[in-house]
């Protein structure tokens, strides 16, 4: 499997410049005893909190995991609260050992952050994307990041599709029509299409990219996608999706095209003004992925003219996204919160995962190599 050679190949670049790891870095897997400072940054539940007993996502539930922590000595704070000088989390920078976080409400670790964080070994995303850490910095002092690899990229994948359904059958305006007691299936129907025979193109074809794929093939669309690599025969066949290894050759030939590669330098602002122009007029697009890896204005300009019919997708630049972020208000936009990962199905999958890597982390031993991002100083392959 490509995604598998990937992994495979990031395991041992990391595992080959071991020998030459800085003097900065902060060793990670070595057993230590001793009680450790743990501090878990999520959103906040407030009353939905105790309707389901599996909402462990959020503050009030803390991944489920602190009472096994308090039970063997370690110190587990965890807060909504991120952003400025005198936030809960910035208390805790200076003697933290192990920060937890979500791409659903990310704390920011900027270099800044890390400089100060004099005791920091470990960030762990409860998730999957760890661009909220200023990764250059955090390999710089020897930090080690990791993310719960394929925790929610089913999760992703249906609510991608969904939105794929949403945008092409034109749903939201009859749906505000029902809300607002009126009744014009006119002005629902002069944009209303079948998904069936639109081509839809992928901006990346890793484990959500694939899913979405083998979804979409039920639907009989014509399916095109772009990455660094090559998926498997065996799944392009599977599928029927064609390699387009030229993205702004594949950008004009799609009705829909969905984002689903990672934020990284390469792909921050990837969807600027020059390459929507480049796109057909009268797009849909989908992004699950990362809010900056659009250019915000650009797409509020495309979204006002028409030449893209329709975005929709649960992130944002900054996050939480202010109230007077433009993607709140411009035309034929179908928005939500970021919460596509974190289902409850999800939640279940990142809380055991992050339990997982902290029970190696106790005992000195490595996590699943997929899940590094950066490993004692070392940056994966993926992100350099």
């Amino acid at each position: 499997m490509a995604m598998k050679r990937v992994a495979l190949s990031a395991f041992q670049a990391l595992s080959s410049s071991a020998s030459s790891t800085s003097p900065l870095t902060r060793p990670l897997h070595q057993a230590s005893a001793g009680s450790k400072k743990i501090v878990g940054v999520f959103y906040k539940a407030n009353e939905y909190a105790k309707l389901n007993p599996n909402f462990v996502g959020c503050v009030e539930g803390a991944l489920g995991i602190r009472d096994w922590l308090e039970s063997k000595g370690h110190q587990y704070i965890v807060t909504d609260d991120k952003e400025g000088p005198a936030s809960e989390l910035e208390k805790h920078i200076p003697d933290l050992e192990v920060l937890i976080t979500t791409p659903f409400h990310p704390a920011y670790v900027t270099a800044e952050r890390i400089k100060r964080a004099k005791n920091l070994k470990l960030v762990l995303t409860a998730g999957i994307g760890s661009d909220h850490v200023d990764l250059n910095a955090a390999a710089a002092a020897g930090l080690t990041v990791a993310e719960v690899t394929g925790s929610n990229v089913v999760s992703v994948a249906e609510d991608e599709l969904m939105r794929i359904l949403i945008l092409v059958r034109n749903f939201l305006p009859g749906h505000h029509q029902v809300i607002n007691g009126e009744w014009n299936v006119a002005g629902i129907a002069y944009r209303a299409y079948d998904l069936e025979g639109k081509t839809v193109g992928t901006v990346g074809a890793g484990r959500i990219g694939r899913l979405l794929l083998q979804r979409l093939k039920a639907f009989n669309c014509n399916l095109l996608y772009h990455d660094r690599l090559r998926i498997d025969p065996e799944l392009e066949k599977e599928t029927g999706a064609k390699f387009e290894e030229d993205l702004d050759a594949m950008l004009p030939k799609c009705d829909i095209i969905v984002i689903n590669t990672p934020l990284t330098e390469k792909t921050r602002g990837l969807f600027d003004k020059e390459r929507i122009a480049k796109c057909k007029k009268g797009v849909l697009f989908v992004n699950n992925a990362r809010g900056a890896i659009m250019d915000t204005q650009a797409v509020v300009d495309a979204c006002s003219s028409g030449h893209i019919a329709g975005y929709s997708g649960d992130v944002w630049y900054p996050q939480p996204a202010p109230k007077d972020h433009p993607w709140r208000y411009m035309p034929n936009q179908a928005m939500t919160p970021h919460i596509s990962g974190t289902t409850i199905d999800a939640q279940l999958r990142y809380a055991a995962g992050v339990k997982d890597m902290l029970d190696r982390y106790f005992k000195g031993e490595d996590f699943p190599a997929q899940n590094y991002i950066v490993k004692e100083g070392e940056l994966a392959s993926q992100y350099r």
